[in-house]
């Protein structure tokens, strides 16, 4: 052993295992593949939480994740933008490369000021972090049509009589006849409007969408 440890071979060889097993095993493990094109979300302009025009021409070059949400709502919404916010914690290194946006599916109560203060809720970067309302075709056209994603109202059922509530109180109308429905995914676009997956808003969702977005930011 000792005149083994003594020729020079046996420790280039040794060398050669030490670091040529880890780097071999490393070159050999395949690199997951970045998620494919589901379509592409056509341009819109709406507004933010300051107000400010804000929409693809901002979000352009951008890996950017969407999700829908009203500031009233007592369901969903609430742990939605909380996974929202966890998104915004785990991607807090991207810098400007990436962008989360909340698109109220209320926009006729979401004012931008009502939108400031919900995102202020979960903690919200307002350089990072949009929340957008507008006109409510303009809002239906680019959840609709660009997303694919549903919205809409439907009467509630075992409501009180909506004629009657519109001659007393326009807010028992919105808040005691109508059930406000939408898409609960998260979604994710790449920097060329490409939609390239839609993630429940699970932990297991959340772990794929956060690897999704790196792929897609190192695809690029």
């Amino acid at each position: 052993m000792a005149a083994l440890l003594g020729r020079p071979w046996f420790w280039i060889a040794a060398v050669a295992i030490l670091f040529g097993v880890p780097l071999g095993r490393s070159l050999l493990r395949s690199v997951p593949s970045p998620p494919p094109v589901l379509g592409t979300v056509p341009r819109f302009e709406l507004t933010d939480q300051a107000a400010r025009r804000f929409g693809t021409d901002q979000l352009g070059g951008k890996v950017w994740v969407a999700n829908f949400i009203f500031t009233a709502c007592q369901g969903s919404c609430p742990a939605l933008s909380q996974k929202m916010a966890e998104v915004q914690h785990r991607s807090r290194h991207l810098g400007a490369d990436f962008h989360l946006v909340s698109i109220t599916v209320d926009p006729e109560r979401d004012t931008p000021a009502r939108l400031a203060e919900y995102g202020a809720r979960y903690g919200a970067d307002p350089q990072k972090w949009s929340f957008l309302t507008g006109p409510l075709a303009a809002v239906q056209a680019a959840v609709v049509d660009g997303f694919k994603v549903g919205m809409g109202k439907t009467a509630r059922p075992g409501a009180p009589d909506a004629a009657a509530a519109v001659a007393t109180d326009r807010r028992t109308v919105d808040d005691d006849f109508w059930e406000i429905f939408h898409g609960e995914n998260l979604v994710l676009i790449d920097q060329h409007l490409q939609i390239r997956g839609y993630f429940p808003a699970t932990i297991e969702g959340l772990n794929r969408l956060v690897e999704a977005i790196g792929l897609v930011i190192n695809s690029a």
